[in-house]
């Protein structure tokens, strides 16, 4: 963040006059609001300022949200709440696989947007903090793996970052804590989600298959996460 508290947020919309009502509500309850109207002005701003959390239009012309998303998560991890006009059950699971940290329909209660993005940012791995010994940082090796818990980052043993998504990072946080127990869905949805996200059934599996993509040698034969038929999944690198 800019100053720890002042949370930034860059909403990326093509409807001026939503943008406009966004920075003024957003505004005045304490955040930084920085705008875009594309894709091409989205990278732009990202480049010229550090944000905390993207508000981010499906339905834009030219290069859509969706497109933008993908390009986004190559090499940025910034937490992104989608919108849509659409409401479409594949557009929010297409939204989760590509690295939306939570979706919400237009017309956007103002309120609840709010609740949504102190949430995600609540979320964010940049709040986490683990106790630790004076002077020690918290790192947790596994595999081919090293998860930085005081940098929020993933690294390989060459010293490659492994980009995260703000949801990736809690969740491969959770498991670690929770190395060889098996956790149910319930469980997972309570420590590394918002209960006021109110996600759908699949939102789970999307993700432990989209974090499975990034740290299994065979996705679809996962060694690190594995699922327990009828109950939920184990962290289990030994």
């Amino acid at each position: 963040m800019n100053d720890a508290s002042i949370p930034t947020i860059l909403v990326c919309d093509d409807e001026t006059d939503l943008c406009e009502m966004l920075s003024e509500y957003l505004g005045k309850r304490g955040f930084t609001v920085i705008l875009a109207h594309d894709a091409v002005q989205l990278r732009a701003r990202l480049e010229e300022t550090d944000v905390d959390l993207i508000l981010l239009d499906v339905n834009m012309p030219g290069e859509d949200g969706l497109t933008a998303l993908r390009t986004l998560r190559v090499d940025n991890a910034t937490p992104v709440v989608m919108l849509t006009a659409a409401g479409e059950t594949i557009d929010r699971i297409v939204g989760l696989e590509m690295g939306a940290d939570d979706y919400l329909g237009k017309p956007v209660d103002l309120r609840e947007l709010e609740a949504r993005i102190k949430a995600v940012l609540r979320r964010a791995p940049a709040t986490v903090e683990l106790p630790v010994a004076d002077g020690a940082r918290a790192a947790v090796p596994f595999g081919p793996f090293t998860l930085d818990i005081d940098a929020a980052k993933l690294f390989r043993d060459s010293g490659e970052e492994v980009a995260l998504t703000a949801m990736e990072f809690r969740l491969l946080k959770l498991f670690a804590e929770n190395r060889s127990r098996v956790l149910n869905r319930d469980q997972i949805l309570e420590q590394a989600h918002d209960r006021s996200w109110d996600p759908f059934d699949r939102s789970i599996d999307i993700r432990i298959s989209r974090l499975r993509r990034k740290i299994e040698t065979n996705p679809q034969k996962p060694s690190l996460i594995r699922t327990v038929r009828g109950i939920g999944y184990v962290f289990d690198p030994e």
